[in-house]
């Protein structure tokens, strides 16, 4: 009866972590621009807010879910790369003989706050709507548009900006690393290096999310257009999530 050699074992996981890098940086790479596009159009609403309130923010919405809340473009333009891009992410780090950027780096801390984050907006406003329970009796797609931010706001005042600010800026400042790491990586060798520094970056990340927050601002000051019983609906699904129920 034979037992295997560790030693042998051993150097067959070394060699398969090693084998994986490449394979598993091309993944996490390439499913970051599928993000941004969807971060850019989720994202442009409440900067419109900025130049016609709840109402053309909500107007906005609506044109941007035919790209990102289709059958088709919900699971594999939106869903499966943030699914994605945090697992490949976490597997090469893990697999990696040698870590080459610690877990308190810019783009780590911001990386894993961002997925914390967004899972917590997904379920807050995607998932709990759906509850087909009372007293939330399923909010539709058509009754969920910027008045379900703006009761947010007015009935959670701190905690709803720091929710929607603090998920823009954590995936602004994720996204503004990791573009130039992908730059280094993948452009670098036809048009050259990127001139930016970390404080650029950090002023380039204040400047995209100053619209957010004027614009959540805007929407904030407008009064509640809602019935009486969809105000009910509306705090149903938001207190689902612990940050809104304490």
């Amino acid at each position: 009866m034979s037992t295997a050699d560790p030693g042998s074992e051993k150097s067959f996981l070394r060699r398969l972590a090693v084998a994986t890098q490449p394979a598993l940086t091309k993944i996490a790479h390439g499913s970051a621009p599928f993000i941004t596009v969807f971060a850019l159009i989720h994202l442009t609403a409440p900067v419109m807010a900025n130049l016609g309130g709840t109402s053309l923010a909500s107007q906005v919405m609506l044109v941007g879910r035919e790209y990102y809340q289709t059958p088709f473009g919900e699971k594999y333009l939106v869903l499966a790369p943030l699914a994605i891009h945090p697992i490949s992410a976490t597997l090469k780090r893990l697999l990696a003989p040698t870590t080459a950027r610690r877990i308190t780096s810019i783009l780590s801390v911001t990386g894993y706050s961002a997925a914390i984050v967004v899972a917590w907006h997904l379920f807050t406003h995607r998932i709990a709507p759906l509850d087909p329970a009372p007293p939330i009796y399923s909010v539709g797609p058509s009754e969920l548009d910027y008045e379900y931010v703006k009761f947010a706001l007015h009935g959670w005042p701190l905690r709803g900006f720091v929710g929607y600010i603090g998920l823009a800026a954590v995936v602004a400042w994720h996204a503004a690393e990791g573009m130039a790491i992908i730059w280094h990586t993948w452009v670098r060798p036809t048009f050259g290096p990127l001139r930016q520094t970390a404080r650029s970056r950090a002023v380039g990340v204040v400047m995209s999310i100053l619209p957010v927050a004027t614009g959540l601002y805007f929407i904030w000051q407008e009064p509640l257009m809602i019935f009486a019983s969809h105000a009910a609906r509306f705090k149903a699904a938001l207190t689902k999530s612990v940050y809104f129920r304490c």
